[in-house]
Protein backbone atom coordinates (compact mmCIF):
# COMPACT_ATOMS: atom_id res chain seq x y z
CA UNK A 1 0.00 0.00 0.00
CA UNK A 2 2.79 2.42 0.89
CA UNK A 3 4.59 1.63 -2.38
CA UNK A 4 1.45 2.49 -4.34
CA UNK A 5 1.03 5.74 -2.42
CA UNK A 6 4.62 6.75 -3.16
CA UNK A 7 4.14 5.87 -6.81
CA UNK A 8 1.06 8.08 -6.96
CA UNK A 9 2.76 11.02 -5.26
CA UNK A 10 5.80 10.83 -7.52
CA UNK A 11 3.56 10.73 -10.61
CA UNK A 12 1.56 13.84 -9.74
CA UNK A 13 3.99 16.51 -10.96
CA UNK A 14 4.46 14.79 -14.31
CA UNK A 15 0.67 14.49 -14.65
CA UNK A 16 0.14 18.18 -13.86
CA UNK A 17 2.80 19.31 -16.31
CA UNK A 18 1.10 17.45 -19.16
CA UNK A 19 -2.31 19.04 -18.66
CA UNK A 20 -3.40 22.37 -20.11
CA UNK A 21 -5.42 23.77 -17.20
CA UNK A 22 -6.00 27.16 -15.64
CA UNK A 23 -4.69 28.29 -12.28
CA UNK A 24 -8.09 27.71 -10.63
CA UNK A 25 -8.10 23.97 -11.33
CA UNK A 26 -4.36 23.73 -10.69
CA UNK A 27 -4.88 25.12 -7.18
CA UNK A 28 -7.63 22.59 -6.48
CA UNK A 29 -5.46 19.70 -7.63
CA UNK A 30 -2.45 20.86 -5.62
CA UNK A 31 -4.48 21.06 -2.41
CA UNK A 32 -6.01 17.65 -3.14
CA UNK A 33 -2.66 15.86 -3.56
CA UNK A 34 -1.49 17.32 -0.25
CA UNK A 35 -4.65 15.99 1.39
CA UNK A 36 -4.04 12.54 -0.06
CA UNK A 37 -0.40 12.68 1.02
CA UNK A 38 -1.58 13.47 4.56
CA UNK A 39 -4.41 10.92 4.81
CA UNK A 40 -3.52 8.25 2.25
CA UNK A 41 -5.90 5.40 1.54
CA UNK A 42 -8.64 4.70 4.11
CA UNK A 43 -8.09 1.86 6.58
CA UNK A 44 -10.30 -0.10 8.95
CA UNK A 45 -9.22 2.23 11.75
CA UNK A 46 -11.73 4.73 10.34
CA UNK A 47 -15.26 4.19 11.62
CA UNK A 48 -16.76 4.45 8.14
CA UNK A 49 -14.39 1.77 6.84
CA UNK A 50 -14.60 -0.56 9.83
CA UNK A 51 -15.87 -3.52 7.81
CA UNK A 52 -14.08 -2.88 4.52
CA UNK A 53 -10.36 -3.37 4.04
CA UNK A 54 -8.49 -2.19 0.95
CA UNK A 55 -5.42 -4.24 1.81
CA UNK A 56 -6.14 -6.97 -0.74
CA UNK A 57 -7.16 -4.43 -3.39
CA UNK A 58 -4.05 -2.25 -3.03
CA UNK A 59 -1.46 -5.03 -3.20
CA UNK A 60 -1.09 -4.80 -6.99
CA UNK A 61 1.44 -2.64 -8.84
CA UNK A 62 -1.12 -0.55 -10.67
CA UNK A 63 -0.16 1.36 -13.76
CA UNK A 64 -1.60 4.87 -13.49
CA UNK A 65 -1.37 5.93 -17.13
CA UNK A 66 -1.84 3.21 -19.79
CA UNK A 67 0.62 3.84 -22.58
CA UNK A 68 -1.66 3.16 -25.52
CA UNK A 69 -5.27 3.43 -26.53
CA UNK A 70 -6.46 -0.10 -27.23
CA UNK A 71 -8.57 -0.54 -30.32
CA UNK A 72 -12.05 -1.82 -29.56
CA UNK A 73 -15.15 -2.05 -31.72
CA UNK A 74 -18.85 -1.87 -31.04
CA UNK A 75 -19.04 -5.67 -30.93
CA UNK A 76 -16.66 -5.65 -27.94
CA UNK A 77 -18.98 -3.54 -25.81
CA UNK A 78 -22.47 -4.16 -27.16
CA UNK A 79 -23.37 -6.63 -24.41
CA UNK A 80 -22.82 -3.89 -21.82
CA UNK A 81 -24.98 -1.28 -23.54
CA UNK A 82 -28.70 -0.84 -23.32
CA UNK A 83 -29.28 -1.16 -27.05
CA UNK A 84 -33.07 -1.27 -27.09
CA UNK A 85 -33.32 2.50 -26.59
CA UNK A 86 -31.98 5.56 -28.34
CA UNK A 87 -29.44 7.21 -26.06
CA UNK A 88 -26.54 9.60 -25.84
CA UNK A 89 -23.32 7.73 -25.11
CA UNK A 90 -20.08 8.92 -23.54
CA UNK A 91 -17.58 6.06 -23.89
CA UNK A 92 -14.12 5.87 -22.32
CA UNK A 93 -11.50 3.15 -22.81
CA UNK A 94 -8.67 2.97 -20.29
CA UNK A 95 -9.55 6.43 -19.08
CA UNK A 96 -9.49 8.02 -22.55
CA UNK A 97 -12.46 9.30 -24.52
CA UNK A 98 -13.50 7.07 -27.42
CA UNK A 99 -15.33 9.30 -29.92
CA UNK A 100 -16.19 6.69 -32.56
CA UNK A 101 -18.36 4.77 -30.06
CA UNK A 102 -19.88 7.87 -28.46
CA UNK A 103 -22.83 10.06 -29.28
CA UNK A 104 -22.57 13.50 -27.67
CA UNK A 105 -24.18 16.87 -28.31
CA UNK A 106 -23.83 20.63 -27.83
CA UNK A 107 -27.23 21.47 -29.30
CA UNK A 108 -29.08 23.33 -26.56
CA UNK A 109 -27.13 21.44 -23.86
CA UNK A 110 -23.67 20.05 -23.23
CA UNK A 111 -23.30 16.27 -23.13
CA UNK A 112 -19.58 15.83 -23.61
CA UNK A 113 -16.31 15.25 -21.72
CA UNK A 114 -14.70 16.87 -18.70
CA UNK A 115 -11.31 17.43 -20.33
CA UNK A 116 -12.94 19.88 -22.74
CA UNK A 117 -14.71 21.71 -19.92
CA UNK A 118 -11.48 22.03 -17.93
CA UNK A 119 -9.49 23.49 -20.84
CA UNK A 120 -11.93 25.70 -22.76
CA UNK A 121 -12.79 29.15 -21.46
CA UNK A 122 -16.47 28.98 -22.46
CA UNK A 123 -17.01 26.49 -19.62
CA UNK A 124 -15.16 28.53 -16.97
CA UNK A 125 -18.29 29.83 -15.22
CA UNK A 126 -19.76 26.36 -14.69
CA UNK A 127 -16.42 24.92 -13.59
CA UNK A 128 -15.81 27.69 -11.08
CA UNK A 129 -19.35 27.44 -9.68
CA UNK A 130 -19.60 23.67 -9.45
CA UNK A 131 -16.33 21.74 -9.81
CA UNK A 132 -15.12 20.28 -6.49
CA UNK A 133 -17.71 22.20 -4.49
CA UNK A 134 -19.53 19.30 -2.80
CA UNK A 135 -17.09 16.38 -2.97
CA UNK A 136 -15.76 15.24 0.38
CA UNK A 137 -12.18 16.23 1.16
CA UNK A 138 -11.03 12.85 2.48
CA UNK A 139 -8.02 10.91 1.23
CA UNK A 140 -9.69 8.72 -1.39
CA UNK A 141 -11.79 11.50 -2.92
CA UNK A 142 -8.84 13.91 -2.87
CA UNK A 143 -6.82 11.34 -4.80
CA UNK A 144 -9.40 11.48 -7.57
CA UNK A 145 -9.49 15.29 -7.48
CA UNK A 146 -5.71 15.51 -7.78
CA UNK A 147 -5.75 13.41 -10.96
CA UNK A 148 -9.14 14.51 -12.29
CA UNK A 149 -8.96 15.09 -16.01
CA UNK A 150 -11.43 12.92 -17.86
CA UNK A 151 -15.00 11.79 -17.42
CA UNK A 152 -18.49 12.94 -18.31
CA UNK A 153 -19.42 16.62 -18.40
CA UNK A 154 -23.17 17.16 -18.55
CA UNK A 155 -24.85 20.56 -18.31
CA UNK A 156 -28.59 20.70 -18.94
CA UNK A 157 -29.80 24.32 -19.09
CA UNK A 158 -33.12 25.59 -17.73
CA UNK A 159 -36.47 24.11 -18.88
CA UNK A 160 -35.12 21.19 -20.91
CA UNK A 161 -36.34 17.61 -20.81
CA UNK A 162 -33.53 15.58 -22.33
CA UNK A 163 -35.08 13.54 -25.13
CA UNK A 164 -33.22 10.29 -24.43
CA UNK A 165 -31.12 8.72 -21.66
CA UNK A 166 -27.39 9.34 -21.30
CA UNK A 167 -25.12 6.31 -20.95
CA UNK A 168 -21.74 6.94 -19.27
CA UNK A 169 -19.53 3.93 -19.97
CA UNK A 170 -15.97 3.34 -18.75
CA UNK A 171 -14.21 0.27 -20.16
CA UNK A 172 -10.81 -1.13 -19.23
CA UNK A 173 -8.67 -3.44 -21.36
CA UNK A 174 -5.19 -4.98 -21.30
CA UNK A 175 -3.95 -8.46 -20.55
CA UNK A 176 -1.02 -8.35 -18.15
CA UNK A 177 -0.68 -4.98 -16.44
CA UNK A 178 -2.75 -3.88 -13.47
CA UNK A 179 -4.52 -0.57 -14.09
CA UNK A 180 -5.86 2.22 -11.87
CA UNK A 181 -8.21 4.96 -13.07
CA UNK A 182 -9.62 8.18 -11.59
CA UNK A 183 -12.78 9.04 -13.61
CA UNK A 184 -14.47 12.34 -12.73
CA UNK A 185 -18.06 13.20 -13.68
CA UNK A 186 -19.64 16.65 -13.35
CA UNK A 187 -23.40 16.81 -13.90
CA UNK A 188 -25.34 20.08 -13.59
CA UNK A 189 -29.10 20.09 -14.18
CA UNK A 190 -30.59 23.58 -14.16
CA UNK A 191 -34.06 24.69 -13.03
CA UNK A 192 -37.09 22.72 -14.22
CA UNK A 193 -35.08 20.29 -16.35
CA UNK A 194 -35.11 16.50 -16.48
CA UNK A 195 -32.52 13.86 -17.38
CA UNK A 196 -31.96 10.11 -17.10
CA UNK A 197 -28.41 8.79 -16.61
CA UNK A 198 -27.07 5.23 -16.80
CA UNK A 199 -23.55 4.68 -15.45
CA UNK A 200 -21.32 1.63 -15.79
CA UNK A 201 -17.67 0.66 -15.22
CA UNK A 202 -16.67 -2.54 -16.98
CA UNK A 203 -13.53 -4.59 -17.58
CA UNK A 204 -13.34 -6.38 -20.91
CA UNK A 205 -10.26 -8.44 -20.01
CA UNK A 206 -9.14 -10.18 -16.83
CA UNK A 207 -6.27 -8.01 -15.61
CA UNK A 208 -6.57 -6.38 -12.19
CA UNK A 209 -8.30 -3.00 -12.29
CA UNK A 210 -9.06 -0.44 -9.59
CA UNK A 211 -11.46 2.40 -10.41
CA UNK A 212 -11.71 5.33 -7.98
CA UNK A 213 -14.49 7.50 -9.38
CA UNK A 214 -16.07 10.75 -8.22
CA UNK A 215 -19.35 12.21 -9.47
CA UNK A 216 -20.70 15.60 -8.48
CA UNK A 217 -24.38 16.02 -9.36
CA UNK A 218 -26.29 19.28 -8.98
CA UNK A 219 -30.08 18.96 -9.07
CA UNK A 220 -31.33 22.52 -9.19
CA UNK A 221 -34.78 23.99 -8.46
CA UNK A 222 -37.71 21.88 -9.75
CA UNK A 223 -35.38 19.59 -11.71
CA UNK A 224 -35.61 15.81 -11.89
CA UNK A 225 -32.73 13.32 -12.20
CA UNK A 226 -33.12 9.57 -12.59
CA UNK A 227 -29.81 7.78 -12.13
CA UNK A 228 -28.90 4.10 -12.56
CA UNK A 229 -25.60 2.46 -11.60
CA UNK A 230 -24.97 -1.02 -13.05
CA UNK A 231 -22.10 -2.74 -11.23
CA UNK A 232 -21.52 -6.19 -12.68
CA UNK A 233 -17.78 -6.30 -13.30
CA UNK A 234 -15.32 -9.19 -13.37
CA UNK A 235 -13.85 -10.59 -10.16
CA UNK A 236 -10.44 -9.12 -11.02
CA UNK A 237 -11.85 -5.58 -10.77
CA UNK A 238 -12.62 -3.29 -7.85
CA UNK A 239 -14.61 -0.07 -7.71
CA UNK A 240 -14.70 2.78 -5.21
CA UNK A 241 -17.60 4.95 -6.30
CA UNK A 242 -17.96 8.37 -4.65
CA UNK A 243 -21.17 10.21 -5.54
CA UNK A 244 -22.18 13.62 -4.17
CA UNK A 245 -25.60 15.11 -4.87
CA UNK A 246 -26.72 18.67 -4.10
CA UNK A 247 -30.48 19.31 -4.33
CA UNK A 248 -32.39 22.57 -4.41
CA UNK A 249 -36.05 23.56 -3.88
CA UNK A 250 -38.70 21.12 -5.19
CA UNK A 251 -36.15 18.90 -6.92
CA UNK A 252 -36.19 15.12 -7.23
CA UNK A 253 -33.25 12.70 -7.34
CA UNK A 254 -33.88 8.98 -7.84
CA UNK A 255 -30.98 6.50 -7.79
CA UNK A 256 -30.94 2.73 -8.30
CA UNK A 257 -27.68 0.88 -7.63
CA UNK A 258 -27.35 -2.70 -8.89
CA UNK A 259 -24.27 -4.40 -7.41
CA UNK A 260 -23.70 -7.86 -8.86
CA UNK A 261 -19.99 -8.21 -9.62
CA UNK A 262 -16.42 -7.22 -8.98
CA UNK A 263 -13.97 -8.22 -6.27
CA UNK A 264 -14.63 -5.22 -4.04
CA UNK A 265 -17.29 -2.55 -4.53
CA UNK A 266 -17.58 0.44 -2.22
CA UNK A 267 -20.40 2.93 -2.85
CA UNK A 268 -20.02 6.23 -1.00
CA UNK A 269 -23.23 8.20 -1.57
CA UNK A 270 -23.86 11.64 -0.05
CA UNK A 271 -27.06 13.60 -0.70
CA UNK A 272 -27.52 17.15 0.58
CA UNK A 273 -31.04 18.60 0.70
CA UNK A 274 -30.50 22.35 0.72
CA UNK A 275 -34.07 23.67 0.55
CA UNK A 276 -37.75 22.69 0.95
CA UNK A 277 -40.02 20.28 -0.97
CA UNK A 278 -37.15 18.02 -1.98
CA UNK A 279 -37.48 14.29 -2.70
CA UNK A 280 -34.56 11.83 -2.58
CA UNK A 281 -34.98 8.13 -3.36
CA UNK A 282 -32.09 5.67 -3.28
CA UNK A 283 -32.68 1.97 -3.82
CA UNK A 284 -30.24 -0.89 -4.27
CA UNK A 285 -30.00 -4.60 -5.02
CA UNK A 286 -26.87 -6.60 -4.20
CA UNK A 287 -26.36 -10.24 -5.27
CA UNK A 288 -22.84 -11.60 -4.79
CA UNK A 289 -21.05 -14.87 -4.01
CA UNK A 290 -17.56 -16.39 -3.72
CA UNK A 291 -15.40 -13.91 -1.77
CA UNK A 292 -16.91 -10.76 -3.24
CA UNK A 293 -17.38 -7.71 -1.05
CA UNK A 294 -19.96 -4.91 -1.48
CA UNK A 295 -20.19 -1.94 0.89
CA UNK A 296 -22.95 0.69 0.66
CA UNK A 297 -22.17 3.80 2.71
CA UNK A 298 -24.93 6.41 2.42
CA UNK A 299 -25.80 9.81 3.86
CA UNK A 300 -28.96 11.84 3.32
CA UNK A 301 -28.64 15.22 4.98
CA UNK A 302 -31.97 16.97 5.63
CA UNK A 303 -31.24 20.66 6.20
CA UNK A 304 -34.64 22.32 5.60
CA UNK A 305 -38.32 21.51 6.37
CA UNK A 306 -40.95 19.63 4.34
CA UNK A 307 -38.67 17.16 2.56
CA UNK A 308 -38.76 13.40 2.06
CA UNK A 309 -36.22 10.64 1.59
CA UNK A 310 -36.62 6.94 0.92
CA UNK A 311 -33.95 4.22 1.08
CA UNK A 312 -34.58 0.57 0.29
CA UNK A 313 -31.54 -1.73 -0.05
CA UNK A 314 -31.83 -5.50 -0.48
CA UNK A 315 -28.97 -7.99 -0.48
CA UNK A 316 -28.54 -11.68 -1.33
CA UNK A 317 -25.22 -13.17 -0.24
CA UNK A 318 -23.74 -16.55 -1.11
CA UNK A 319 -20.37 -18.29 -0.86
CA UNK A 320 -17.97 -16.42 1.42
CA UNK A 321 -19.22 -13.02 0.30
CA UNK A 322 -19.43 -10.03 2.63
CA UNK A 323 -21.98 -7.26 2.56
CA UNK A 324 -21.89 -3.94 4.39
CA UNK A 325 -24.65 -1.36 4.74
CA UNK A 326 -23.97 1.83 6.66
CA UNK A 327 -26.89 4.16 6.06
CA UNK A 328 -27.11 7.50 7.82
CA UNK A 329 -30.02 9.95 7.82
CA UNK A 330 -29.22 13.32 9.40
CA UNK A 331 -32.14 15.64 10.22
CA UNK A 332 -31.16 19.13 11.32
CA UNK A 333 -33.13 21.13 13.90
CA UNK A 334 -34.57 23.35 11.16
CA UNK A 335 -35.77 20.35 9.10
CA UNK A 336 -39.27 20.06 10.60
CA UNK A 337 -41.91 17.96 8.79
CA UNK A 338 -39.21 15.65 7.42
CA UNK A 339 -40.44 12.25 6.24
CA UNK A 340 -37.56 9.77 6.06
CA UNK A 341 -37.68 6.00 5.52
CA UNK A 342 -34.72 3.64 5.54
CA UNK A 343 -34.66 -0.16 5.21
CA UNK A 344 -31.96 -2.76 4.63
CA UNK A 345 -33.13 -6.35 4.17
CA UNK A 346 -30.72 -9.22 3.56
CA UNK A 347 -30.82 -12.94 2.80
CA UNK A 348 -27.84 -15.23 3.45
CA UNK A 349 -27.92 -18.29 1.20
CA UNK A 350 -24.62 -19.64 2.55
CA UNK A 351 -23.60 -20.25 6.14
CA UNK A 352 -20.21 -18.67 5.31
CA UNK A 353 -21.60 -15.41 3.93
CA UNK A 354 -21.96 -12.41 6.21
CA UNK A 355 -23.57 -8.99 6.38
CA UNK A 356 -22.72 -6.02 8.60
CA UNK A 357 -25.59 -3.56 8.67
CA UNK A 358 -25.95 -0.29 10.56
CA UNK A 359 -28.93 1.92 9.69
CA UNK A 360 -28.71 5.23 11.54
CA UNK A 361 -31.07 8.10 12.28
CA UNK A 362 -29.70 11.31 13.77
CA UNK A 363 -32.68 13.58 14.44
CA UNK A 364 -32.48 17.07 15.93
CA UNK A 365 -36.01 18.16 14.91
CA UNK A 366 -39.12 17.29 16.93
CA UNK A 367 -41.85 17.22 14.25
CA UNK A 368 -40.78 14.45 11.88
CA UNK A 369 -41.81 11.03 10.58
CA UNK A 370 -38.66 8.91 10.42
CA UNK A 371 -38.23 5.15 10.49
CA UNK A 372 -35.43 2.70 9.87
CA UNK A 373 -34.77 -0.99 10.20
CA UNK A 374 -32.86 -3.97 8.94
CA UNK A 375 -33.37 -7.72 8.66
CA UNK A 376 -30.96 -10.60 8.15
CA UNK A 377 -32.32 -14.06 7.46
CA UNK A 378 -32.57 -17.05 5.16
CA UNK A 379 -35.09 -18.15 2.58
CA UNK A 380 -38.42 -19.37 3.95
CA UNK A 381 -38.21 -23.18 3.95
CA UNK A 382 -42.01 -23.53 4.04
CA UNK A 383 -42.41 -21.35 0.96
CA UNK A 384 -39.60 -23.26 -0.77
CA UNK A 385 -41.29 -26.58 0.08
CA UNK A 386 -44.60 -25.28 -1.29
CA UNK A 387 -43.03 -24.37 -4.64
CA UNK A 388 -41.22 -27.69 -4.88
CA UNK A 389 -44.42 -29.57 -4.09
CA UNK A 390 -45.92 -27.94 -7.18
CA UNK A 391 -43.24 -29.53 -9.35
CA UNK A 392 -40.79 -26.64 -9.50
CA UNK A 393 -37.14 -27.80 -9.21
CA UNK A 394 -35.22 -26.54 -6.19
CA UNK A 395 -32.92 -24.22 -8.12
CA UNK A 396 -35.81 -22.57 -10.01
CA UNK A 397 -37.89 -22.36 -6.82
CA UNK A 398 -35.02 -20.66 -5.01
CA UNK A 399 -34.60 -18.23 -7.90
CA UNK A 400 -38.31 -17.39 -7.89
CA UNK A 401 -38.14 -16.58 -4.20
CA UNK A 402 -35.10 -14.38 -4.72
CA UNK A 403 -36.81 -12.57 -7.58
CA UNK A 404 -39.76 -11.99 -5.29
CA UNK A 405 -37.45 -10.66 -2.60
CA UNK A 406 -35.91 -8.14 -5.02
CA UNK A 407 -39.21 -7.30 -6.70
CA UNK A 408 -40.05 -4.27 -4.54
CA UNK A 409 -36.91 -2.48 -5.65
CA UNK A 410 -37.29 -3.48 -9.30
CA UNK A 411 -40.89 -2.30 -9.49
CA UNK A 412 -39.69 1.26 -8.88
CA UNK A 413 -37.55 1.13 -12.06
CA UNK A 414 -39.60 2.97 -14.67
CA UNK A 415 -37.26 2.39 -17.59
CA UNK A 416 -38.38 -0.97 -18.97
CA UNK A 417 -35.17 -1.60 -20.95
CA UNK A 418 -33.06 -1.18 -17.81
CA UNK A 419 -35.47 -3.36 -15.88
CA UNK A 420 -35.21 -6.09 -18.52
CA UNK A 421 -31.40 -5.96 -18.44
CA UNK A 422 -31.34 -6.26 -14.63
CA UNK A 423 -33.73 -9.22 -14.76
CA UNK A 424 -31.38 -10.98 -17.18
CA UNK A 425 -28.35 -10.26 -14.99
CA UNK A 426 -30.14 -11.63 -11.91
CA UNK A 427 -31.16 -14.76 -13.82
CA UNK A 428 -27.55 -15.22 -14.91
CA UNK A 429 -26.29 -14.74 -11.34
CA UNK A 430 -28.73 -17.39 -10.13
CA UNK A 431 -27.91 -19.70 -13.07
CA UNK A 432 -31.54 -20.22 -14.04
CA UNK A 433 -33.83 -19.29 -16.90
CA UNK A 434 -36.61 -16.89 -16.03
CA UNK A 435 -39.38 -16.78 -18.59
CA UNK A 436 -40.98 -13.56 -17.43
CA UNK A 437 -40.23 -9.99 -16.45
CA UNK A 438 -40.97 -8.66 -12.99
Amino acid sequence: MSNLKEKILSSFLAFENEKDIDSYVHSIRSKAIKKFESEGFPTKKLEGWKYTSLKRTLKYDYKLFPSQKDIIDFKDIQDYLINDIESYKIVFVNGKYYSNLSETTHEGMDICILSSALTQSKYDLVIENYFDKISKKDGITSLNTAFSHEGAYIHIPKNIQVDKPIQILHFSTGENESLMFQPRNLIVVDENSQVEIIERYQSITNNNVLVNSVSEIYVNKKSNVKHYKIQNDKKSSSLIDNTFVSQEHSSSYNLHTFSFGGDLTRNNLNIFQNDQRIESTINGITIIDDEQHVDHNTLIHHKEPNCTSHQDYKGIYGGRSVGVFNGRVLVEKEAQKTNAFQANNNVLISDKASINTKPQLEIFADDVRCSHGCTIGQLDNNALFYLRSRGIPEKEATALMMFGFANKVLTSVQNQEIKSMINKIIASKLAVKIGFDL
